[in-house]
């Protein structure tokens, strides 16, 4: 363990400019029943196979200054596909306490990726993505008009092809201010995801009031 403390609480490292968005407002709100911390986001410049393959490299230098670190990655696009999604967070969590990070690290492998925590049941969805006021319902209209998502099911099958029909029907540009506005409306609670649970169960537990 180290002689210092660190004197930042949290670093996280992300693979993209959705993410960072995302996780940025996320860990600024109430909701996830944790003290106000501090923290920094960083992007890996080799995205999910980066964050995958290369996080314990990239993070080796920040050990002194933060207290825990955080991983977290599209399990598609990672290099590791046909790895299960907790296998996978295992494996690299493994990497992550033998190059120093100890107990102090986590990794959230989303299956299979980010847009997985866009699909609640809240209205607030419909509303970010330009659905407000329209005849069917955002979740009605995708599955009766495309193949990403059966009745029944609590998330589209494939939920980035799902966000990306539901921008285009509306003339919405992709941005990562769409993933910001979600995080920052959407019920905590709403989400039902796995990886999601993992990441507010592991900071709770890290910063719990």
């Amino acid at each position: 363990m180290m002689d210092d403390q660190p004197s930042q609480d949290l670093i996280v490292l992300v693979p993209d400019a959705d993410m960072e968005f995302a996780i940025r407002a996320l860990l600024s709100r109430r909701e996830l029943k944790i003290r106000p911390i501090t923290f920094d986001v960083r992007r890996h410049l080799q995205r999910d196979a980066g964050c995958r393959s290369d996080c314990h490299t990239y993070l080796r230098s920040q050990l002194r200054q933060y207290r825990y670190a955080m991983v977290i990655f599209d399990h598609e696009g990672s290099g590791r596909e046909p790895v299960e999604r907790a296998e996978l967070e295992r494996e690299v969590e493994g990497v992550l306490r033998i190059n120093g990070w100890e107990d102090r690290a986590a990794v959230i492998v989303i299956d299979p990726e980010l847009e997985a925590w866009v699909w609640s049941d809240s209205p607030a969805v419909d509303g970010v993505l330009g659905w407000t006021g329209r005849a069917t319902a955002l979740r009605d209209w995708i599955q009766s008009t495309t193949t990403f998502w059966h009745t029944g099911q609590d998330k589209p099958e494939r939920p980035k092809e799902a966000f990306s029909a539901a921008l285009r029907q509306v003339k919405k540009p992709p941005s990562p201010s769409i993933f910001k506005d979600l995080a920052e409306r959407v019920g905590i609670d709403r989400c039902v995801d796995p990886a999601f649970a993992k990441f507010k169960d592991t900071l709770r537990q890290w910063f719990g009031c």
